[in-house]
């Protein structure tokens, strides 16, 4: 038989684009950093509690930066109040102030507001009108070149800058070779970006302090978007469709478009823009983000739990149960773990509903287990690092393996650091 040799561009991630490292805070950006999660609250900023335990419930979940809107003289007062309870808590996220319209007046007034965030978002479309624009925009960059502050230069599909659109409209309409509306459109959010970056270095701002982004919300437009943005620069890149959507509709539109830019070695910070359920949980974009990092392998934050589907074979939901309660407990004990047990997020479990596949799937796991399907002995094989190691039996199987789980974890990644000796044949 020949052997299968897989081609090179489907190995593996392409290499990451090379861009100049922006440090956030604490985090860097860029320059070969691991790519960054970020997230933004839904709190009005003014409400200085709310604001406080969102971003804190989202740095929990692994936010690594946190933008907060500043949109009027309430919210710029509120920022320093929130550093400062946010410390006090020893959670140390950078906070970026998303600004608009307004954001050169609301910096220039509110100078502890200033100095509290660690990064500015400046949007092109609507820094400044007409004449007003250059100016207001340099007033910006002003302070953050005063604060030492990063700033994030984002052009947005729904807020382009107008004049620039229709320069480029027009000059479309007079080639003989004309492009299709959606194409312009396209470049005017690379070039909106660009020349912005560009105005902001004649400044004096360095490019190791802007982070660039041209967000859009059809999936085809994001991806040569930010293909063309960074084929033409080294600037440090934010990844995002933006008006996502809700539920599986946003995760699947994120993933699709910033799954194949990652692929390419495009993206150094992301954020999935989901619209959450009413009542819903804000953090949930953050464990998309994780998620799809993880998945795809360029960073591992939790551990993994494979669980099959279910199928006629598995008529019993224990396996389903099971599978989200443990997964549940794991995502709920990282924020401890990570400091208790070093090296718990690269943990894969398995929890499998049949012996089809069961058996196989746990011995490819750390710790997994092979639940009795439709028909089958009541019994349920557990293996350890590829190994049989107990048969568990009963109504209390999930209870149980659970223990073993958080016992295995104990052994393997705590102080003691040793694997849980393996039997052959125990019962």
């Amino acid at each position: 038989m020949n052997k299968i040799e897989i081609p090179s561009d489907i190995a593996g991630p392409a290499p990451r684009h090379l861009t100049t490292q922006v440090m956030v805070g604490n985090v860097a950006v860029g320059g070969g950093a691991p790519i960054v999660v970020q997230s933004m609250t839904n709190t009005d900023t003014a409400d200085i509690q709310g604001t406080i335990d969102q971003v804190a419930a989202l740095s929990r979940a692994g936010s690594e930066m946190v933008r907060i809107t500043v949109d009027r003289d309430e919210a710029a007062a509120a920022v320093p109040h929130i550093r400062e309870a946010l410390d006090k808590q020893g959670i140390t996220t950078p906070l970026v102030g998303d600004f608009h319209y307004i954001g050169h007046k609301l910096l220039a007034e509110y100078p502890a507001c200033a100095a509290a965030l660690d990064k500015y978002r400046i949007n092109p479309g609507n820094v400044g009108f007409k004449s007003k624009r250059d100016s207001q925009f340099a007033d910006i960059i002003e302070i953050a070149n005063k604060n030492n502050k990063a700033v994030r230069i984002g052009a947005n599909w729904g807020s382009l800058d107008q004049e620039l659109l229709t320069k480029l409209m027009d000059e479309n309409a007079l080639s003989p070779n004309p492009k299709d509306v959606r194409a312009v459109t396209r470049e005017a959010m690379v070039q909106s970006a660009l020349l912005s970056a560009a105005r902001a270095q004649e400044l004096g701002m360095p490019k190791n302090k802007m982070i660039l982004s041209a967000k859009v919300s059809a999936v085809q437009d994001l991806i040569a978007v930010y293909q063309t943005l960074a084929s033409r620069s080294d600037y440090a890149i934010h990844l995002g469709l933006t008006e996502a959507g809700m539920g599986s509709k946003g995760i699947v539109a994120s993933s699709a478009a910033l799954g194949i830019l990652l692929q390419q070695g495009i993206g150094d910070t992301i954020r999935i823009s989901l619209t959450p359920e009413p009542g819903g949980d804000r953090t949930l974009e953050v464990q998309v983000a994780q998620e799809l990092l993880q998945t795809m392998g360029f960073r591992t934050f939790v551990p993994l739990v494979a669980a099959c589907p279910g199928c006629g074979r598995t008529t019993s939901t224990t396996f389903q149960e099971l599978a989200r309660s443990i997964q549940d407990f794991i995502r709920i004990e990282m924020p401890t773990w990570k400091t208790q047990y070093p090296g718990v997020e690269n943990l894969n479990v398995a929890v499998m509903g049949c012996i089809v596949n069961g058996p196989g799937e746990s011995k490819h796991a750390n710790i997994g287990i092979s639940l009795p399907g439709t028909g089958e002995s009541p019994a349920a094989p557990v293996f350890v690092d590829g190994e049989k190691f107990r048969t568990l039996r009963g109504p209390t199987i999930a209870a149980d393996f659970k223990a073993l789980v958080i016992d295995y974890i104990d052994q393997r990644y705590g102080k003691g650091s040793k694997t849980p000796e393996v039997v052959t044949a125990a019962e």
